[in-house]
């Protein structure tokens, strides 16, 4: 696969810390930031599905409530109904 240059500019804190990660896992600077980039790329919807379904299962006892299962959806614009009647 044919490379490019890409010339990023970072802080020298930041730069030490990819030139000290990089030596620990014994790769160049520059594999070591590519991946990244594909560690990163590949987890945009893994960690969106992920985030999703914490999202639902931490509300899912509100989610319960708001929507029983037993009772149609409400129209568009309907008021809900008081607690226990339905």
């Amino acid at each position: 696969m044919a490379k490019t240059q890409l010339n990023v500019r970072v802080d020298e804190a930041t730069a030490e810390a990819a030139r000290r990660r990089a030596q620990q896992r014994g790769v160049s600077v520059n594999r070591y930031i590519e991946e990244l980039v594909q560690q990163d790329a590949g987890e945009v919807g893994r960690t969106f599905v992920e985030a999703a379904a914490d999202f639902m299962k931490q509300y899912e006892a509100v989610f319960a409530e708001e929507f029983p299962a037993d009772r149609p959806p409400r129209a568009k614009g309907e008021r809900p109904r008081p607690q226990g009647e339905r």
